[in-house]
């Protein structure tokens, strides 16, 4: 086994202009760098990237992960990708993996270095911006008032129960499950106090800063961070 390094990359959101100078650096010295690729060929993540880093002397290792809600089809996807890692590692190479958001919440990059870890690999988290954060920034509005109220952070499919907890709650990719969470808020009389942004900092952003006066129309974009402030003070 070679001496390669794993470096899971965050790149944020989609505004280029928040990825890290850490990111930037580790994507300056690595000879490979891994994305996801959709089965249509896309590569979001990289593109991303290559807005803020020259990559045009890099090889580009793409890793098919599969957003398919079949658990055979996502171990395989899974599997697939682990494998054309560690041919890369094993050669002693570095490689970075491109990871939107941030590596350590809801992202596929847990599981792939619990398994490299427990194979004798190194592997590094480069840590960036989250969607909730720049979400927030972009409404201009802080995610909670006082030092007293929690934070909930949780993806879009939560149980409405959620919603009776105290504090704000940030709801994550939430695009699948926004026609239902939308009549939740609407039950619970949480409209008013609730935002929203579509494809932060990408292409088609959209941005609802009350969902009381206006909502999303028509399918729902995968990338929907729903915000819900909590009482206030």
């Amino acid at each position: 086994m070679g001496n390669g390094i794993l470096y899971g990359v965050s790149v944020g959101p989609g505004d280029p202009e928040l990825l890290t100078l850490k990111a930037a650096r580790v994507l300056a010295r690595c000879a490979v760098v891994a994305a996801p690729q959709t089965p249509a060929g896309g590569m979001l993540a990289l593109d991303i990237a290559r807005q803020a880093v020259d990559l045009s002397a890099k090889r580009i290792l793409p890793l098919r992960f599969a957003m398919s809600r079949d658990a055979q089809t996502r171990e395989a996807a899974h599997r697939a990708a682990i494998q054309a890692l560690r041919a890369e590692l094993d050669a002693g190479g570095d490689v970075a993996l491109l990871n939107l958001g941030d590596v350590t919440v809801y992202s596929s990059f847990g599981r792939i270095q619990g398994d490299l870890v427990a194979a004798g690999y190194r592997v590094e988290m480069i840590p960036g911006v989250t969607s909730f954060c720049a979400a927030a920034a972009r409404l201009g509005q802080p995610l909670t008032g006082g030092m007293k109220e929690p934070l909930c952070i949780v993806p879009g499919r939560a149980g409405s129960d959620l919603l009776r907890a105290p504090g704000a709650k940030a709801f994550l990719k939430s695009g699948r499950d926004l026609p239902r969470l939308l009549e939740d808020l609407a039950q619970a009389g949480l409209l008013g106090r609730s935002a929203l942004v579509a494809r932060c900092g990408l292409p088609g952003e959209e941005v609802y800063p009350d969902l009381s006066l206006a909502q999303p129309q028509g399918d729902p974009d995968y990338f929907t961070t729903v915000l819900v402030k909590g009482e206030e003070e």
